[in-house]
Order: C-alpha cells, then structure tokens, then sequence
C-alpha cells in the first residue's frame, strides 16, 4: 500500500493532472492519495491558495472579492475543462462564495483550494472523496491531534480502496476548519501513511528528491539517492527546504520509509528517506551540506573559575526558562556557547539576561552576530577523525574566519560557523573538499 501525495506544481493544470493519473495507474500499490491545491502554471502566476487569502483579506477589508473569487472559480474550470469532465462545480462554488461574504475565517477560505483539487482529482481517477475535515482533527485550542486523528482516520480508511483525501486542513470539535503551516499537505500525506499503516509515502514534487548541496551555490551538485529522516532534519534546520519539517515526524514515528520523486521525471527514483542508514545501497560518510544566514554567538564566561558544573546547567536552564531555542555548542565548566537565530535572540535577550542575573554568578556575555551557520551531515562523518582538521585547513586556505566548529556526538553532523558574507564560498570549498 503506498500513500502518493502530490504537491501544487504536480497539479496546476489539466496537463499535470493527465501527468498524475499517469503515475498513480502506473501502481496498482497507489490507493490512498493526498493533493495539493493548483500551484503555479509558469513563473508570474499566482498560486490558488495565495487568491484564497486574498479573497479573506478583501472581504475583510470591504472590498469585493469578487474578481479574486472568478479567477478561483476560473481555474478549476480549465482544469475540468481539459480533462473532459462532466462534474458540476457550481454549486462548491456558490457554498464558498456564500461563506467567504459571511466572514469566513481565513483558515477555511485557504482550505477551499485543496478542497476543490481533491473533488476534482477523485472524479478524474474515479476514487471515493473523504474530506480532511472529517478525519484530521485540532483540538479545542486549534492544535493538531495526532492521536485521536490516527484513531478515527484508520477506522474511516477501512470503508475505502481507493481515496483522495485533501492535504492541508482538517477539523475542529466545532466544525470550523483548521489548517496547517503553508506546505502542511506533506503533513497530511504523512498522517494518512501512519494511519493506514503503509508500506510507502511517495511525496510527488517538481524535483527529483534531494540533492547535496544548494544548486544556486553550488554549480550541479550530486544527487541524494538515500537519506535518513535524522540526516534531512539537520538539513533542513540549516536552511534546505525540499520538505515540509513537520512531515517527517507521523511515518518516522511508525517506521515507513519516505520517497520524493519528479512528477515531471517520474522514472527517476529519487530521494529515499528510512529510519537507519542500513539500507543504503551506495553507503557515504557525507550525505550533503546546508547553510542559513542570520544567527548569533552568544559566549558567556563565568568571572571565578572552579570546577562546578552549575554556570552551565544554569545557562542552560535560563534559555528554557525565557524561551530561547538554540544550536547548542560544546561548552567548558566555566563557559557556554550557544548559536541563536538573531531575530529570535533580540527578542528574548532581556529576558535571557534576567535569568542570568538570577544564577548570582558573575559572568561576561559576548554576542558576535552576522554569523552563517553551516552543517555537515552523513553518519560517517564524526567517526572520520580528520574531519574537523578538513573542514578548518580548507576555510583557512580561501581566507575564511571559522567562528566556531562543533562535531557533534550524535554521529550525525558538523556545524560551522563562518561569516555570513563568506557562507556561499565557504559551502562550496567544503563540498568540494568532502565530494
């Protein structure tokens, strides 16, 4: 049994639609589908959930969505148009227009994209529709539920053999409709194959799976034909964004491999994500490399040295206590580096420092901002001894200060600390170095 979800460019218009029966006919294991609402058809489009909010935001502000809502209403049209389809989408239409002029929350009025997709996409394939309002339910405090969804999503899947099911949105206990962060249909995708407890999650994009590095830094980088969720999870925290994050945590929880595949290349086998590293075929020490910009180094130095422990099980205790999520690096009995996202920092630095001066320790506090933070991912890496030696004599070689270097214990990855303006050179003599 495998779970296919489609993304919005695998389903913009009536042509990727022909491109998605295609692919699904192609696997008899395909029954349970997961679509994205229509994404964009060329580069200056505008994607169907972009118009949806717009329309919120007009109606909100009393002016008429109207011309918004036809282009909507319009795009559907083409899509059932090219494919010959007799269904009448009128009456979808009217109930959304009626609710959005009621004052429909944004919520729903987002929701209505992947809403009208999935009706769109069970008529094409001839599949059951069950709506995700049904199934994939939020809490009271609009919060997802993961179990009590599992619950009444593996009892509902078993009325069906073959389904679409909406990604992005679901329920609440009362009756409005919630939804995801943008993206959040991978997360869907990811419910529906815990709780149908499938062999396969097939993610369906415009990409074939992940590659090693950034394409727009580093010039035709080498593909990732297997990758751990533990591995992608780093990446993606430093800044590569093939995935929605969320996803990965529904089918790693239950144990079922991830494949991203190119609705445009479908005989490419693209990216598979397990569990382990065991079933790699092709094993390699790097897996692949990610940076992101705009962190900060916070160096905090107890004034009177001894040989407690407590300076930095306070400092860490004083970063939960405010708020402040961070890259944790290693630290001394008396010292304690922590890497911060710089947005996140400013916001919760006072309240930081007052729990700092609750310790009664005197201590320094330096902060360095305009810093990149770079990882290095792959199993093999912190067993490899010479790894951070590397890393160091090829940044100095091309001129390029490193902040701080932190090998991880985890045997999982390397994290870098370079100058923000140096980020993209510094990737590409590191790829280059390890590839």
């Amino acid at each position: 049994m495998i779970v296919a979800k489609f993304g919005g460019s695998s389903l913009a218009n009536a042509t990727q639609f022909q491109k998605v029966r295609d692919i699904i006919l192609a696997d008899s294991g395909r029954t349970l589908i997961v679509p994205s609402a229509p994404g964009k058809r060329y580069d200056k489009d505008e994607k169907v959930t972009d118009l949806l909010f717009r329309c919120h935001r007009e109606q909100k502000e009393g002016i008429s969505f109207e011309p918004t809502f036809e282009r909507i209403c319009q795009r559907y049209l083409d899509i059932a148009y090219g494919l010959q389809l007799t269904l009448n989408l009128q009456p979808h239409f009217d109930q959304i227009r009626q609710q959005i002029t009621s004052g429909a929350s944004a919520d729903y009025c987002a929701s209505r994209g992947e809403y009208l997709n999935g009706i769109l996409l069970a008529e094409y394939l001839d599949f059951d529709f069950l709506d995700a309002a049904e199934v994939i339910l939020f809490d009271e405090k609009g919060v997802f539920d993961p179990e009590k969804t599992n619950i009444v999503l593996e009892k509902a899947l078993k009325n069906y053999k073959k389904v679409v099911i909406p990604g992005f949105y679901g329920g609440s206990h009362d009756g409005n409709i919630r939804v995801f962060s943008r993206g959040g249909s991978d997360i869907t995708g990811a419910i529906v194959a815990r709780a149908a407890q499938a062999d396969l999650y097939e993610n369906w994009t415009d990409v074939s799976g992940f590659l090693m590095a950034d394409p727009r830094i580093v010039h035709n980088p080498k593909p990732i034909s297997h990758i751990t969720y533990h591995e992608m999870h780093e990446l993606c925290s430093a800044g590569a964004t093939v995935l929605h994050e969320d996803c990965v945590f529904p089918v790693r929880y239950a144990g079922i491999p991830t494949n991203i595949r190119n609705t445009n290349f479908p005989v490419h086998p693209g990216t598979m994500i397990t569990c382990t590293a065991i079933q790699r075929e092709d094993f390699a020490i790097f897996a692949g490399v990610a940076g992101k910009k705009g962190f900060s180094l916070l160096v905090l130095e107890k004034e009177a040295p001894d040989r407690s422990w407590s300076f930095v099980q306070g400092v860490l205790e004083g970063a939960k206590n405010c708020g402040l999520a961070f890259q944790y690096l290693p630290s001394g009995v008396n010292c304690a580096c922590l890497l911060v996202e710089t947005k996140q920092l400013y916001s919760y630095i006072d309240g930081f420092k007052a729990e700092m001066e609750k310790l009664e320790m005197p201590h320094f506090l330096a902060i360095q901002n305009e810093i990149a933070g770079i990882v290095l991912v792959g199993y093999g890496i912190v067993q490899n001894r010479e790894t951070v030696n590397r890393i160091y004599e090829i940044l100095q070689r091309q001129g390029i200060d490193v902040v701080v270097i932190n090998q991880g214990c985890g045997e999982l990855s390397t994290w870098v600390g370079v100058p923000e303006d140096k980020m993209e050179e510094a990737i590409r003599a590191i790829y280059s170095e390890f590839v």
